[in-house]
Parts: structure tokens; C-alpha cells; sequence
């Protein structure tokens, strides 16, 4: 072993009881580890840290982020295509941009309807 870790061995060898209790919380809440797991009869603490599981999206919302003037009738045509509003409705949707157009979408749904935005010169956005 490296000097550096018998120093530390011998530092733990003077700690108290309590001393020893505050050390392993320290270490847990310092490092994501938890130490109450026994190995072979004595206690060992985890060397790796905790790793969180990231949930895939699988809802997506569709937001029609900006409308240039002279492609506002495209765009609207698309949007009531994709929502199935009417004119007044659509117009309104698509004047008070950034709006969302459609929420809890698959992944593929929401990218089509993107594209299709994007196809007459909309700008769109998934979240």
C-alpha cells in the first residue's frame, strides 16, 4: 500500500466511536455511496457512485415557435391539417406563436408534424 493510504489507516485507528459514525455519514452524503452494505462479514463501502436512471421521453409536445409573414397561410394550412381546428381557431393558434400546436405525442408523430412545419417554412420545436 502507499504511504498515503497507511496514513489514512492509521488516522482512522484513533477515531471514536461517534467520530467513526459522523465519518461514514460524511462520506455517504459526500460521495453517493451507501455504507450498510456487509461483505464477507465486515463493512465495506461502495466505490462507485449512485447512478440515477434518466427516464426517455416518450410524450412529446409540438410548439410552433415562429411564423414568417409570408408564410403564414402555408403554415396554417398545415396546423389545421394537424389539429383539426378551424379556420378562425387555426389562425389564432398560429398568429399567437410561440404556441404549442399539439401536446403528449409519440416521438415519431410530434417529429412529422415538425417537418411538416418546417416543410413551408415554419419554425417548430419539440419539449
Amino acid at each position: 500500500m502507499s504511504q498515503k493510504i497507511d496514513q489514512i489507516v492509521e488516522e482512522l485507528k484513533t477515531l471514536t466511536l461517534l467520530e467513526a459514525s459522523e465519518l461514514v455519514k460524511k462520506i455517504e452524503e459526500t460521495f453517493g455511496v451507501d455504507a450498510s452494505a456487509a461483505v464477507g462479514g465486515g463493512m465495506m463501502m461502495a466505490a462507485a457512485p449512485v447512478v440515477e436512471e434518466v427516464e426517455e421521453q416518450t410524450e412529446f409536445d409540438l410548439i410552433l415557435d415562429e411564423v414568417p409573414a409570408d408564410k403564414k397561410i402555408a403554415i396554417l394550412k398545415v396546423v389545421r391539417s394537424l389539429t383539426g381546428l378551424g379556420l378562425k381557431e387555426a389562425k389564432e393558434l398560429v398568429e399567437s406563436a410561440p404556441k404549442q400546436v399539439q401536446g403528449a405525442l409519440s416521438k415519431d408523430a410530434a417529429e412529422t408534424g415538425k417537418k411538416q412545419i418546417e416543410a413551408v417554412g415554419g419554425k417548430a420545436s419539440l419539449k
